[in-house]
């Protein structure tokens, strides 16, 4: 008996585990596809839209990571609050422009 358990205590232990670690992870999946709408992918999310708009803004304004976070928040509030493009259709049709040609 290691640790003073029996096996099957330990073995009950081991379940219980289990259930939590897939609980954890069925969270984790249905947050993350709560990022991206029906029927898109990452490049739809929110998520990557405000990181965009972090990036251009920190770029604009300085280097720092502050800069980064600032324009992160600002892009996902743009996201969700307005109508931004779609990048994922946008790119696509750009580059089916670009095949056609």
């Amino acid at each position: 008996m290691a640790n003073g358990k029996d096996p099957i205590t330990q073995l009950k232990d081991l379940v219980d585990l289990k259930d939590q670690l897939e609980d954890i992870q069925r969270r984790m999946e249905d947050e993350i596809q709560a990022g991206v709408p029906p029927g898109g992918s990452f490049l739809a999310s929110p998520f990557l839209k405000g990181f965009l708009a972090g990036y251009i803004i920190a770029r604009l304004r300085s280097p720092a990571l502050v800069g980064v976070a600032i324009g992160t928040c600002t892009g996902i509030y743009a996201a969700q609050n307005y109508n931004v493009p779609n990048i994922e259709s946008t790119l696509k049709d750009y580059f089916s422009s670009l095949k056609r040609k």
